[in-house]
């Protein structure tokens, strides 16, 4: 297990723990990995999907992110946000946090924010001053927004799904929908799924057209 893996999985043991209990294992062990990695940066995404997305992205810009001294963890949920970014701070690692955060759960990181003193956002520009950008419905809909829905059906192709993706389009619930739900749906039906096509669109966009709050977060960091 690399130290980045294995820094990701304490972090995330650490703040599963009791609010009220201090975790002194996982709190040292993530301090002294944070140390061997030199870190200054956590990038607290909602979910794994989104994590695929920012480390295939910095890929592509030749960025090596745990090298630059930042490493993504997926947060489980929107409302995971303040206990993980009090683990940031002063009294925990120390370092600064970014991220990217889904519309309706923008509340979620505006509060979380400003209860553990990072800063009070009003706006969206406030938000992304902190290093957050938000993305309209979620990093899903950007992608399959850049992409057009063309453009994620051959990547679908591409990734010998169509098949099974044409199938989908034809069951009941399916067939009056709009593509761009049938896709966002087909996406989440198996697990995994989400994750891989969330790298597969990534690596297929043109990078003179990404989704606005993907390019802000790695121009960001």
């Amino acid at each position: 297990m690399d130290t980045a893996t294995h820094f990701r999985q304490t972090v995330i043991a650490w703040a599963a723990g009791d609010e009220n209990t201090p975790a002194p294992d996982e709190a040292a062990a993530a301090r002294e990995l944070a140390a061997g990695l030199g870190l200054h940066t956590v990038v607290l995404v909602e979910g794994v999907s989104d994590r695929a997305a920012v480390e295939a992205l910095a890929e592509r810009q030749g960025r090596d992110l745990t090298a630059e001294g930042a490493v993504v963890v997926p947060l489980g949920g929107a409302t995971s946000i303040t206990r993980f970014l009090r683990l940031l701070g002063p009294d925990g690692l120390d370092v600064r946090p970014a991220g990217l955060c889904d519309a309706a759960e923008q509340r979620f990181f505006l509060q979380g924010l400003e209860r553990t003193g990072f800063g009070t956002a009003r706006t969206p520009d406030d938000l992304e001053a902190l290093g957050f950008f938000t993305c309209h419905a979620d990093l899903e809909d950007e992608l399959i927004r850049a992409l057009g829905t063309d453009g994620v059906q051959r990547v679908i192709d591409d990734q010998g799904d169509l098949r099974t993706f044409r199938l989908f389009q034809r069951q009941p619930a399916q067939r009056e929908r709009p593509v761009e739900a049938q896709l966002r749906r087909f996406m989440g039906t198996i697990g995994g799924r989400k994750e891989h096509y969330a790298r597969a669109l990534t690596e297929a966009i043109d990078l003179g057209s990404l989704p606005r709050p993907l390019d802000g977060l790695l121009a960001h960091l």
